[in-house]
């Protein structure tokens, strides 16, 4: 090994031990706690002596229906929101590039959405779209005649992939604006000159430029839909039969409510333990791609 290689391994050390440290003390012990917890018996009572009892909390975990629906219902409402929600955003970051260049100030009314804490935004819609005292089903009843419940269980999934796409589209405009703004003007001159009309330079020239955002701003929502849990339940709660129970509301109610400590654990190790696996399997597959793009 050269002297300027073991130079460079020192350094390295030095500059990640600060991360490392923080990595071990702010992650490592709570996550070996939660190993412990997740194969044990405890409760509150006993979170100092858990008794060590196997893969039971698993078992009951994969055992549980509950789980599987709160896993079913996670996965639709990220994977929902997360593509229309950039779908949207992408839509209005072209459509209203124009207009924002000239009053820059308009950008600033689009991210209004974004400084409402989700808890607040999902208790507004509660008072605005309740069955009985909300100002919307009395005015669509007084005028149209139609008797809608917006929160009842055939209709709460959708009122709750409304409303995370009215709060987070501005996300994804944001994102998607900066973008394509940093596409170089030349590129587009040169296509016009060459005779490509919107429409082509958009397919053509426009979104393969903007591709690298767009997937990071799929995974991001899409994450951030997954793991969805103040304003869901803010709104409906579990919902009727469970019908609204995330996996982030499912671990909260078996941890507070059912007192099954280890069980909620368990869940929680299961997705941690899932999302990692994704999220590796994404980072291969993008480094796979470079190497053959290099």
């Amino acid at each position: 090994m050269t002297t300027r290689r073991k130079i460079e391994i020192s350094e390295f050390r030095i500059l990640a031990a600060p991360l490392v440290a923080f990595l071990v003390l702010f992650l490592g012990f709570p996550a070996v706690v939660n190993l412990v917890y997740s194969v044990s018996e405890v409760s509150f009572e006993t979170l100092r002596r858990p008794a060590l009892s196997g893969f039971g909390n698993f078992a009951a975990v994969l055992g549980d229906a509950a789980f599987w629906r709160a896993s079913w219902f996670s996965f639709r409402f990220g994977l929902l929101t997360a593509v229309i929600e950039c779908g949207l955003g992408l839509f209005l970051a072209i459509f209203l590039s124009p207009l924002i260049e000239k009053r820059s100030w308009l950008l600033a009314i689009l991210m209004m959405p974004l400084m409402v804490a989700p808890a607040l935004v999902g208790l507004m819609y509660r008072l605005v779209l309740h069955e009985f005292v909300g100002p919307v089903p009395y005015y669509l009843w007084a005028y149209l005649g139609a008797s809608i419940s917006f929160l009842g269980a055939g209709s709460a999934f959708w009122t709750l992939v409304a409303i995370e796409t009215l709060q987070w589209t501005p996300f994804a405009l944001l994102l998607f604006y900066m973008a394509y703004q940093a596409i170089p003007a030349e590129v587009n001159e040169a296509a016009t000159l060459d005779g490509a009309g919107g429409l082509q330079r958009l397919r053509h020239i426009e979104l393969p430029l903007m591709r690298p955002t767009i997937v990071v701003a799929l995974l991001i929502r899409f994450i951030d839909g997954f793991r969805v849990f103040d304003n869901v339940y803010v709104l409906t709660g579990s919902g009727p039969g469970g019908s609204t129970a995330s996996l982030s509301i499912y671990i909260y109610e078996a941890f507070f409510k059912q007192g099954a400590i280890g069980k909620a654990v368990a869940a929680s190790v299961i997705l941690f333990a899932v999302s990692f696996a994704v999220l590796y399997g994404l980072n291969a597959i993008a480094a796979r791609r470079k190497g053959k793009g290099r």
